[in-house]
């Protein structure tokens, strides 16, 4: 299993998506481009308040006044109802239609859109005279270089905010996520790395688990230095926001690898065992087919999300299929972990025996089913805020299931008595010499 925890990691460090580019855009306005998808899609923003602001600066106006350049905007629901309406509208029908339209005939444009009752999402189009043309021998003409600006008002109602609605607050979460990892660092840093290195039965799982927890520190600190720069120049540090989400996807493989070593014996393939080693590791070639199979799989699916939508810095997200398999994923581990603790719990007569694994099983759990869970809470949010809640809320409950399971795993009481002190019962233990009990 360690091999293959590497095996996934190189995996994702060959094959990564680049960061994509935030809400300063910088591109050529293409009448061609313009021509073939009726209208050239040049972003969307999320706008709200009642100064949010458009600002556009072109190097060519002889080029954009001759081809009569304007852009389009339009609200998302009346977009999508216009490319999914049974009215079949032609080309300029469709440009007619769009909410706001701005020509440019300036080198700098700026265009205020006000009066938004609640944040919405709107898309920029780019359309000339040649776009709705059935000629195209004057679709070659010029591209147009430009860079523009999508803002919202901040707290003053100046128009200076780059961040979205959907994105709003999420540079303060992850600064008071950072300097909340710092202070536990400075607090249990020292007495946990003189129990890593003293050993002990739990070496192995507090090395294991102390990684993911340092891999979602590096992503919150990689998330926040994105949002620090993307706060000031609308674009960030998108390798930064890469790097970010390739740690959160390590993280994600390592809690996989140390759950299903905890559990695979006695849960996925349930051999029958001894009552009094509930807990012993199953090397059957089953069990570790199932468990290489399930790690190369999430694997595989978070890094077919991030392909699939790679505008999101966070693999919480679900609007695809990858997204949806992983719930199902999640949610299929829960329940196989569930249906097996309650099963030993059941039969286990000791008290502090049950305490272990009715706490082992609240961690673990909160773990795979944080996600579903808050994707089904999703629902009755406004669509701006369902991937903020999400994002916030997996990050919040994973950090508190590893504070369960470092709690648990640090206990002596409860660790030593589950594996009987001289016997290696639990997985993931480095040897069956530590007959007594370690002083901490």
């Amino acid at each position: 299993m360690g091999g293959l925890r590497l095996l996934a990691v190189a995996l994702t460090c060959c094959w990564w998506p680049q960061g994509s580019q935030g809400k300063t855009l910088r591109g050529h306005f293409s009448s061609a481009a313009a021509r073939d998808a009726q209208g050239q899609s040049i972003g969307h923003f999320e706008f709200h308040g009642d100064h949010a602001l458009l600002c556009v600066r072109i190097n060519n106006i002889a080029a954009a006044v001759g081809k009569e350049a304007k852009l389009h905007l339009f609200q998302a629901q009346e977009w999508l109802k216009l490319q999914e309406g049974p009215h079949g509208y032609s080309c300029s029908e469709k440009l007619s239609k769009a909410q706001l339209t701005m020509t440019m005939n300036q080198t700098e444009h700026n265009l205020t859109i006000s009066q938004i009752p609640h944040p919405e999402t709107w898309h920029v189009f780019y359309a000339d005279k040649y776009t709705c043309k059935e000629d195209s021998a004057h679709s070659q003409a010029e591209d147009i270089q430009f860079e523009m600006m999508l803002l919202n008002p901040d707290a003053e109602g100046n128009p200076f905010d780059h961040f979205g609605a959907g994105e709003s607050g999420l540079h303060e979460f992850f600064f008071l996520l950072v300097l909340l990892y710092f202070v536990i660092a400075c607090i249990y840093a020292q007495s946990l790395w003189q129990a890593i290195k003293k050993g002990g039965p739990m070496h192995t799982i507090l090395k294991v688990l102390t990684t993911a927890l340092l891999l979602q520190a590096g992503s919150a600190l990689a998330n926040y230095i994105h949002f620090s720069r993307y706060s000031k120049d609308g674009i960030g540090l998108p390798f930064m926001g890469s790097l970010a989400e390739f740690f959160d996807i390590a993280s994600q493989i390592q809690m996989l690898y140390l759950l299903l070593s905890l559990c695979m014996g006695w849960t996925i393939v349930r051999m029958k065992k001894s009552q009094s080693r509930p807990l012993q590791w199953d090397s059957t070639p089953a069990s570790t087919g199932i468990a290489v199979f399930i790690v190369i799989t999430q694997s595989i699916l978070l890094l077919w999300e991030q392909f699939e939508d790679p505008g999101h810095h966070s693999h919480h997200s679900h609007h695809n299929l990858a997204g949806l398999l992983l719930i199902l994923l999640r949610i299929c581990l829960a329940l196989s972990l569930g249906c097996g603790l309650y099963q030993i719990i059941t039969v286990e007569r000791s008290t502090l025996k049950r305490e272990f694994y009715t706490t082992f099983a609240k961690g673990c759990i909160l773990w795979f089913l944080c996600h579903p869970g808050l994707a089904c809470i999703s629902i009755f949010f406004s669509d701006y805020q369902r991937d903020k809640v999400i994002t916030i809320g997996v990050i919040l409950c994973q950090s508190v299931s590893m504070v369960i399971l470092y709690r648990l795993f640090l206990s002596h009481s409860l660790y030593w008595e589950v594996s009987s002190l001289s016997s290696v019962t639990l997985p993931l233990t480095v040897s069956s010499g530590h007959k007594s009990r370690p002083h901490f």
